[in-house]
């Protein structure tokens, strides 16, 4: 038809303005989103540093700062990305302007997309914010920038799709809450974020080895000081399973319009 819009098999245009509002969204209060993240993990680094940093001076070979440096990195990586599209679902379903997403020509696999890479964004620039900060007062050194940018990217993303899948469920403050407080806190605080596993003993040690967070902490952590507790290849199998899962449900999600469409 005269004057109707062509976009393709994948409509560009709608994808990329998605995406920028969803950047833009959490820069217009960067000292909320970037500058909170950064602060609390430094007071993370100097309350464990002052406990704990004269009873325990290495790790693995490694000082312990350089050890729990690149856990903090990522559990703001982790923290930031989940809030990112969480969030921005959840306040979209709660205003009622939901249906300004559902409503132009853009697939499920284009809305997953860019609300998730909206989140990695967040959790990329607050990790890398954090990393610069901890530089100035911890030994902080890479050994294989591939296991650092991989992890950093794929952790990222799981908690941006878990974020998508969270905000679509939830109908209210409450439910998120409950996912942060209940699912994302507790699986990233025992997956070896601030101490390494080989110090748990039986079934916590086991239940560690099924948590895709450790994974993400080892692998990256392993990309700084150079010492895995698990195989990096398997972690690299594990997390991008995951990923590729948590895609899936959120794609099915939005194809349904579980919860998002009256």
């Amino acid at each position: 038809m005269p004057g109707s819009a062509s976009f393709g098999r994948v409509n560009w245009i709608g994808f990329w303005t998605l995406y920028k509002r969803e950047v833009r969204r959490f820069l217009k209060v960067y000292l909320q989103t970037i500058g909170a993240p950064v602060v609390m993990a430094m007071l993370f680094l100097a309350v464990f540093s002052l406990a704990l940093g004269r009873n325990v001076e290495t790790v693995k070979g490694v000082p312990f700062l350089a050890f729990l440096a690149p856990g903090l990195m990522m559990m703001t990586i982790i923290q930031n990305a989940f809030t990112n599209s969480a969030s921005s679902i959840m306040i979209a379903k709660v205003q009622g302007n939901i249906v300004d997403v559902l409503m132009p020509p853009l697939s499920p696999g284009e809305l997953t997309l860019a609300f998730a890479l909206g989140g990695v964004t967040r959790g990329l620039i607050v990790g890398v914010a954090v990393a610069v900060v901890m530089s100035f007062v911890a030994p902080v050194s890479v050994a294989n920038i591939a296991l650092v940018a991989y992890h950093a990217v794929a952790a990222s993303l799981l908690l941006s799709l878990i974020g998508v899948v969270a905000g679509i469920w939830a109908d209210k403050f409450d439910h998120m809450a409950a996912v942060t407080n209940f699912v994302i806190t507790p699986l990233s605080f025992l997956s070896g974020t601030f101490y390494s596993i080989d110090k748990l003993q039986g079934v916590f040690r086991d239940l560690a080895y099924i948590n895709p967070f450790f994974y993400h902490i080892d692998g990256f952590r392993t990309g700084f000081i150079g010492h895995a507790d698990a195989n990096p290849l398997f972690g690299v199998a594990v997390t991008l399973a995951a990923n590729v899962a948590l895609f899936a449900v959120a794609y099915g999600l939005f194809k349904r319009g579980w919860k998002l469409k009256a």
